[in-house]
């Protein structure tokens, strides 16, 4: 059978634009009722019978039998010689993508995420104590695809912080087995598999303890620990349906970074750019995932027109054609706008994860756009690049939620205490602000413990 893909053509001129445009961007974060209930009974079953639950679970969704937790625990000596074992271009690759996200991390850390206090002319100490968090958990996936890249973008912003302790766990299913809550996809092996380059870049990155384990019995294990697996404060990483809604029923006991929702990329384009490299750009998110979103805005319909041609011409090349195929045909839009102004308008509407701003003059357009998870500048800013090596971190908000949240970084893995020390001074004049309002709100002893303070 012949694949092809065609991305929905609008025009911002049609009269019905609004209504095709409103359909195309739904997505629902709602869970299924049934995964719901599934995922919340295998958390009440992990919280209960804990490491003996992990392993039925392990061994019913992910295909991988082990007799003890240990078996799925992966030493450091088995990190370092997944390193080891790697061929010396992707030890090479690995090692210099860290360095530039730890350089871009420590960089962030320095700006405003720091300990630091001044005094009121009363000699009052005000200010803020940053402290990070004791453990996080780190969720890798291992379903569709191995994610590395996943690995160093949680990992070591959580080191760069000050984490003590780093646990990850990643799934190892077997592909072709009817997964029904753990992170598996189809494929051709008989066993669970381990990735090398996932492994190592764990041993670049600076896990503490890793664990082959995936599904909702993965994100439980994290948060309500084991017998084995070390309760942790907070859990990042994406994962499929089963390990957002585990997510966020957790939420509470441990922190989480955000509930993920399928992959964006927005390209606002003025004609200038090669139509092939905005087709593979395109191609680089739908690949993800069938749900995954492409869209492609633009004033010029004949680009519009070429970049088609290129999909057509480089979709039959690609070894995940099928899956492109899907998420273009069913998400998928290439829109014709009056402007690029305009173009910018709608992305603004739309918030998406990633916006690459394929321009002659992207700095012309970059003050209009206030709304994007990561704002990929110029022609030779490739999507791509931003979720390898880089250096701002690629977990990003999704399904709009970039109109109020950002991109991973130090700062989620760190929180701050106020500092606050009154002199005798400032007690007079803060005590007698406090007593009122005190007084005012029915709180006796607030105002009580305020006027004690004062000097007579």
């Amino acid at each position: 059978m012949t694949l092809s893909a065609a991305p929905l053509r609008l025009s911002t001129a049609d009269a019905d634009f609004e209504a095709q445009f409103a359909a195309r961007l739904h997505w629902s974060a709602e869970q299924d009722d049934a995964i719901e209930q599934r995922v919340k009974a295998i958390l009440a079953d992990v919280r209960q019978r804990g490491d003996a639950a992990v392993l039925e679970y392990t061994a019913r969704f992910d295909g991988l039998q082990a007799d003890s937790m240990a078996a799925l625990e992966l030493s450091a000596d088995e990190l370092k010689a997944a390193f080891d074992g790697l061929p010396a271009e992707q030890r090479d690759a690995l090692e210099q993508a860290a360095a530039r996200i730890r350089r871009y991390h420590v960089w962030q850390k320095t700006q405003g995420g720091e300990t630091a206090t001044y005094r009121d002319a009363d000699g009052t100490l005000l200010g803020q104590k940053v402290t990070p968090l004791d453990r996080v958990g780190i969720y890798v996936p291992g379903g569709k695809a191995a994610y590395p890249s996943s690995l160093l973008m949680n990992a070591i912003p959580a080191q760069v912080a000050g984490v003590a302790e780093i646990i990850m766990v990643v799934p190892t299913p077997v592909r072709g087995s009817v997964a029904t809550g753990g992170d598996g996809g189809a494929g051709a092996a008989t066993r669970g598999e381990r990735n090398e380059l996932v492994l190592a870049a764990a041993h670049v990155a600076g896990v503490t303890r890793a664990f082959t384990l995936g599904g909702a019995q993965a994100i439980g294990a994290l948060a309500y620990g084991t017998a084995t697996v070390p309760k942790v404060d907070k859990i990042t990483g994406p994962g499929n349906a089963y390990v957002a809604s585990a997510k966020k029923h957790v939420f509470g006991t441990v922190g989480i970074d955000m509930i993920a929702g399928p992959s964006e990329i927005l390209v606002l384009a003025d004609g200038s750019t090669r139509p092939d490299w905005v087709a593979m750009d395109l191609f680089s998110q739908a690949e993800h995932d069938e749900l995954a979103q492409s869209i492609l805005l633009c004033p010029d319909a004949a680009y519009i027109d070429a970049v088609q041609r290129e999909i057509d011409r480089l979709l039959p090349g690609m070894p995940r054609a099928e899956i492109i195929a899907k998420s273009l045909n069913g998400r998928g839009a290439l829109i014709h706008t009056r402007s690029m102004e305009e173009a910018c308008a709608i992305s603004n509407r739309i918030a998406p994860e990633h916006l690459e701003v394929s321009s002659t003059d992207p700095h012309r357009w970059e003050p209009l756009l206030k709304h994007a998870g990561a704002i990929f500048l110029g022609a030779y800013t490739s999507e791509a690049l931003g979720d390898y090596c880089a250096g701002p971190n690629h977990v990003l908000p999704t399904s709009g939620t970039a109109r109020f949240s950002g991109p991973l970084s130090v700062y989620d893995f760190q929180k701050r205490s106020s500092l606050i020390e009154v002199s005798q001074q400032g007690a007079q004049q803060l005590g007698r602000i406090a007593s009122v309002l005190a007084h005012g709100e029915g709180l006796q002893a607030h105002a009580g413990a305020a006027e004690m303070r004062l000097v007579d």
